[in-house]
Protein backbone atom coordinates (compact mmCIF):
# COMPACT_ATOMS: atom_id res chain seq x y z
CA UNK A 1 0.00 0.00 0.00
CA UNK A 2 1.03 3.58 -0.50
CA UNK A 3 1.33 6.38 2.00
CA UNK A 4 0.08 9.94 1.98
CA UNK A 5 1.67 12.03 -0.76
CA UNK A 6 4.19 14.68 0.14
CA UNK A 7 3.15 18.36 0.24
CA UNK A 8 4.65 18.72 -3.22
CA UNK A 9 2.39 16.05 -4.66
CA UNK A 10 -0.18 18.64 -5.59
CA UNK A 11 2.36 20.94 -7.15
CA UNK A 12 1.04 20.06 -10.56
CA UNK A 13 -0.81 23.34 -10.81
CA UNK A 14 -0.88 23.01 -14.55
CA UNK A 15 -4.54 22.91 -15.61
CA UNK A 16 -3.98 19.55 -17.28
CA UNK A 17 -2.84 17.80 -14.11
CA UNK A 18 -4.89 15.21 -12.26
CA UNK A 19 -3.09 15.57 -8.94
CA UNK A 20 -5.51 15.84 -6.06
CA UNK A 21 -5.78 14.43 -2.56
CA UNK A 22 -7.68 11.11 -2.50
CA UNK A 23 -10.83 11.68 -0.51
CA UNK A 24 -13.04 8.59 -0.73
CA UNK A 25 -13.24 5.72 1.71
CA UNK A 26 -13.78 2.26 0.28
CA UNK A 27 -17.50 2.52 1.10
CA UNK A 28 -17.77 5.90 -0.65
CA UNK A 29 -15.81 4.64 -3.66
CA UNK A 30 -18.08 1.60 -3.99
CA UNK A 31 -21.20 3.77 -3.75
CA UNK A 32 -19.92 6.24 -6.35
CA UNK A 33 -18.96 3.42 -8.71
CA UNK A 34 -22.19 1.47 -8.19
CA UNK A 35 -20.43 -1.69 -7.00
CA UNK A 36 -20.01 -3.42 -3.65
CA UNK A 37 -17.13 -2.95 -1.23
CA UNK A 38 -16.37 -6.64 -1.70
CA UNK A 39 -16.00 -6.05 -5.45
CA UNK A 40 -13.61 -3.14 -4.90
CA UNK A 41 -11.43 -5.25 -2.60
CA UNK A 42 -11.56 -8.20 -4.97
CA UNK A 43 -10.38 -6.03 -7.87
CA UNK A 44 -7.59 -4.76 -5.65
CA UNK A 45 -6.37 -8.27 -4.92
CA UNK A 46 -6.37 -9.06 -8.65
CA UNK A 47 -4.30 -5.98 -9.47
CA UNK A 48 -7.11 -4.25 -11.35
CA UNK A 49 -7.06 -1.31 -8.93
CA UNK A 50 -4.00 0.39 -7.45
CA UNK A 51 -3.78 0.35 -3.64
CA UNK A 52 -5.38 3.21 -1.73
CA UNK A 53 -3.45 6.01 -0.06
CA UNK A 54 -3.21 5.28 3.65
CA UNK A 55 -4.21 8.25 5.75
CA UNK A 56 -4.71 8.92 9.45
CA UNK A 57 -5.89 5.97 11.55
CA UNK A 58 -4.68 3.65 8.76
CA UNK A 59 -7.81 4.38 6.71
CA UNK A 60 -7.42 3.86 2.96
CA UNK A 61 -8.47 6.70 0.68
CA UNK A 62 -9.28 6.50 -3.01
CA UNK A 63 -9.41 9.13 -5.73
CA UNK A 64 -10.49 9.88 -9.29
CA UNK A 65 -8.13 7.32 -10.82
CA UNK A 66 -9.82 4.50 -8.90
CA UNK A 67 -13.25 5.68 -10.05
CA UNK A 68 -12.02 5.88 -13.64
CA UNK A 69 -10.55 2.37 -13.48
CA UNK A 70 -13.80 0.96 -12.09
CA UNK A 71 -15.70 2.65 -14.92
CA UNK A 72 -13.30 1.14 -17.47
CA UNK A 73 -13.68 -2.33 -15.92
CA UNK A 74 -17.47 -1.96 -16.05
CA UNK A 75 -17.29 -1.01 -19.73
CA UNK A 76 -15.08 -4.00 -20.51
CA UNK A 77 -17.60 -6.24 -18.75
CA UNK A 78 -20.38 -4.76 -20.91
CA UNK A 79 -18.31 -5.86 -23.90
CA UNK A 80 -18.60 -9.43 -22.62
CA UNK A 81 -14.95 -9.75 -21.62
CA UNK A 82 -14.06 -12.36 -19.01
CA UNK A 83 -12.21 -11.42 -15.84
CA UNK A 84 -9.03 -12.97 -17.22
CA UNK A 85 -9.34 -10.91 -20.42
CA UNK A 86 -9.98 -7.75 -18.40
CA UNK A 87 -6.88 -8.46 -16.30
CA UNK A 88 -4.78 -8.82 -19.45
CA UNK A 89 -6.20 -5.59 -20.85
CA UNK A 90 -5.55 -3.62 -17.66
CA UNK A 91 -2.04 -5.06 -17.24
CA UNK A 92 -1.11 -3.65 -20.65
CA UNK A 93 -2.03 -0.11 -19.60
CA UNK A 94 0.71 2.20 -18.26
CA UNK A 95 0.65 2.22 -14.46
CA UNK A 96 0.63 6.01 -14.26
CA UNK A 97 -2.42 6.70 -16.44
CA UNK A 98 -4.43 9.66 -15.19
CA UNK A 99 -8.18 9.67 -14.71
CA UNK A 100 -8.47 11.66 -17.97
CA UNK A 101 -6.47 9.03 -19.87
CA UNK A 102 -8.52 6.21 -18.39
CA UNK A 103 -11.71 8.02 -19.41
CA UNK A 104 -10.40 8.14 -22.98
CA UNK A 105 -9.72 4.39 -22.90
CA UNK A 106 -13.24 3.80 -21.62
CA UNK A 107 -14.75 6.00 -24.34
CA UNK A 108 -12.84 4.10 -27.01
CA UNK A 109 -13.99 0.77 -25.59
CA UNK A 110 -17.58 2.06 -25.41
CA UNK A 111 -17.40 3.04 -29.08
CA UNK A 112 -17.19 -0.64 -30.01
CA UNK A 113 -20.43 -1.47 -28.25
CA UNK A 114 -23.94 -1.15 -29.66
CA UNK A 115 -26.39 1.17 -27.94
CA UNK A 116 -27.74 -0.62 -24.88
CA UNK A 117 -31.02 0.36 -23.28
CA UNK A 118 -32.24 -1.67 -20.30
CA UNK A 119 -35.40 -1.57 -18.24
CA UNK A 120 -34.59 -1.29 -14.54
CA UNK A 121 -36.39 -0.66 -11.29
CA UNK A 122 -35.89 2.56 -9.32
CA UNK A 123 -33.66 0.71 -6.86
CA UNK A 124 -31.52 -0.80 -9.62
CA UNK A 125 -31.22 2.58 -11.32
CA UNK A 126 -29.90 4.11 -8.10
CA UNK A 127 -27.50 1.19 -7.64
CA UNK A 128 -26.10 1.66 -11.13
CA UNK A 129 -25.91 5.40 -10.60
CA UNK A 130 -23.98 4.80 -7.39
CA UNK A 131 -26.04 7.33 -5.45
CA UNK A 132 -29.60 8.18 -4.40
CA UNK A 133 -31.57 9.96 -7.11
CA UNK A 134 -34.09 12.62 -6.14
CA UNK A 135 -37.13 13.52 -8.25
CA UNK A 136 -35.19 16.54 -9.52
CA UNK A 137 -32.26 14.29 -10.47
CA UNK A 138 -34.60 12.00 -12.40
CA UNK A 139 -36.11 14.98 -14.21
CA UNK A 140 -32.65 16.17 -15.25
CA UNK A 141 -31.62 12.69 -16.42
CA UNK A 142 -34.87 12.41 -18.38
CA UNK A 143 -34.27 15.80 -20.02
CA UNK A 144 -30.81 14.60 -21.05
CA UNK A 145 -32.34 11.46 -22.65
CA UNK A 146 -30.43 9.25 -20.22
CA UNK A 147 -33.52 7.67 -18.66
CA UNK A 148 -37.17 7.42 -19.62
CA UNK A 149 -40.07 6.43 -17.37
CA UNK A 150 -41.62 3.11 -18.33
CA UNK A 151 -44.53 2.13 -16.13
CA UNK A 152 -43.19 1.47 -12.64
CA UNK A 153 -39.60 1.29 -13.91
CA UNK A 154 -37.17 3.15 -16.14
CA UNK A 155 -35.55 2.62 -19.50
CA UNK A 156 -31.90 3.64 -19.10
CA UNK A 157 -29.20 4.22 -21.70
CA UNK A 158 -26.27 2.50 -20.00
CA UNK A 159 -23.76 4.22 -22.22
CA UNK A 160 -24.94 7.64 -21.01
CA UNK A 161 -25.81 6.89 -17.40
CA UNK A 162 -22.39 7.58 -15.85
CA UNK A 163 -22.04 10.78 -17.88
CA UNK A 164 -25.53 11.93 -16.94
CA UNK A 165 -24.99 11.22 -13.24
CA UNK A 166 -21.71 13.14 -13.36
CA UNK A 167 -23.50 16.13 -14.83
CA UNK A 168 -25.91 16.23 -11.89
CA UNK A 169 -23.17 17.79 -9.77
CA UNK A 170 -21.90 20.22 -12.39
CA UNK A 171 -22.79 23.85 -11.52
CA UNK A 172 -24.60 24.46 -14.80
CA UNK A 173 -28.25 25.09 -15.47
CA UNK A 174 -30.32 22.46 -17.23
CA UNK A 175 -30.61 24.83 -20.20
CA UNK A 176 -26.81 25.14 -20.47
CA UNK A 177 -26.34 21.36 -20.31
CA UNK A 178 -28.93 20.75 -23.04
CA UNK A 179 -27.40 23.50 -25.18
CA UNK A 180 -23.99 21.89 -24.72
CA UNK A 181 -25.43 18.53 -25.74
CA UNK A 182 -26.85 20.09 -28.91
CA UNK A 183 -23.48 21.65 -29.77
CA UNK A 184 -21.64 18.35 -29.24
CA UNK A 185 -24.14 16.35 -31.30
CA UNK A 186 -24.11 18.80 -34.20
CA UNK A 187 -20.32 19.10 -34.36
CA UNK A 188 -19.68 15.39 -33.84
CA UNK A 189 -22.11 14.49 -36.62
CA UNK A 190 -20.43 16.99 -38.94
CA UNK A 191 -16.97 15.62 -38.06
CA UNK A 192 -18.15 12.02 -38.52
CA UNK A 193 -19.62 12.84 -41.93
CA UNK A 194 -16.52 14.67 -43.19
CA UNK A 195 -14.13 11.99 -41.93
CA UNK A 196 -16.30 9.24 -43.39
CA UNK A 197 -16.28 10.96 -46.79
CA UNK A 198 -12.50 11.43 -46.59
CA UNK A 199 -11.82 7.80 -45.72
CA UNK A 200 -14.34 6.54 -48.26
CA UNK A 201 -12.55 8.44 -50.97
CA UNK A 202 -9.23 7.06 -49.80
CA UNK A 203 -10.25 3.42 -50.30
CA UNK A 204 -12.68 3.89 -53.18
CA UNK A 205 -10.22 2.51 -55.71
CA UNK A 206 -8.75 -0.17 -53.47
CA UNK A 207 -9.62 -3.80 -52.95
CA UNK A 208 -12.24 -5.26 -50.64
CA UNK A 209 -9.59 -6.25 -48.08
CA UNK A 210 -8.51 -2.62 -47.60
CA UNK A 211 -12.12 -1.53 -47.22
CA UNK A 212 -12.76 -4.19 -44.55
CA UNK A 213 -9.54 -3.30 -42.74
CA UNK A 214 -10.47 0.39 -42.63
CA UNK A 215 -13.99 -0.40 -41.45
CA UNK A 216 -12.65 -2.58 -38.62
CA UNK A 217 -10.12 -0.04 -37.36
CA UNK A 218 -11.63 3.34 -38.16
CA UNK A 219 -14.18 3.78 -35.38
CA UNK A 220 -12.03 3.13 -32.27
CA UNK A 221 -9.04 4.99 -33.73
CA UNK A 222 -11.05 8.01 -34.81
CA UNK A 223 -12.90 8.13 -31.48
CA UNK A 224 -9.60 8.13 -29.59
CA UNK A 225 -8.17 10.79 -31.91
CA UNK A 226 -11.24 12.99 -31.50
CA UNK A 227 -11.29 12.60 -27.74
CA UNK A 228 -7.60 13.38 -27.39
CA UNK A 229 -7.80 16.39 -29.69
CA UNK A 230 -10.92 17.72 -28.01
CA UNK A 231 -9.47 17.17 -24.53
CA UNK A 232 -6.37 19.19 -25.39
CA UNK A 233 -8.37 21.94 -27.07
CA UNK A 234 -10.75 22.19 -24.14
CA UNK A 235 -7.84 22.26 -21.71
CA UNK A 236 -6.32 25.20 -23.60
CA UNK A 237 -9.66 27.03 -23.55
CA UNK A 238 -10.05 26.46 -19.80
CA UNK A 239 -6.52 27.66 -19.15
CA UNK A 240 -7.27 30.89 -20.96
CA UNK A 241 -10.57 31.27 -19.17
CA UNK A 242 -9.14 30.66 -15.69
CA UNK A 243 -6.26 33.03 -16.45
CA UNK A 244 -8.74 35.76 -17.35
CA UNK A 245 -10.77 35.13 -14.20
CA UNK A 246 -7.61 35.11 -12.07
CA UNK A 247 -6.40 38.35 -13.63
CA UNK A 248 -9.75 40.03 -13.10
CA UNK A 249 -9.74 39.17 -9.44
Amino acid sequence: MTTDPSPDADADADAGGDAEEPALTVDELAARAGVTVRTVRFYGTRGLLPPPVIGPRRVGHYGREHLARLALIEELQHQGMTLAAIERYVQQLPADLSAHDLAIHRAVVASWAPDVVERVTHGELQRRAGRPLSDDDLERLTAMDVVRRDGDGYLVDLGLLRLGVGLLDVPLSQEAILASRKVLIEHSRAAAHELSQLFRGEVAQRGAQDVRSLSAHMEPLVVQALLTTFQRSLREELRGWTSEVGGAS
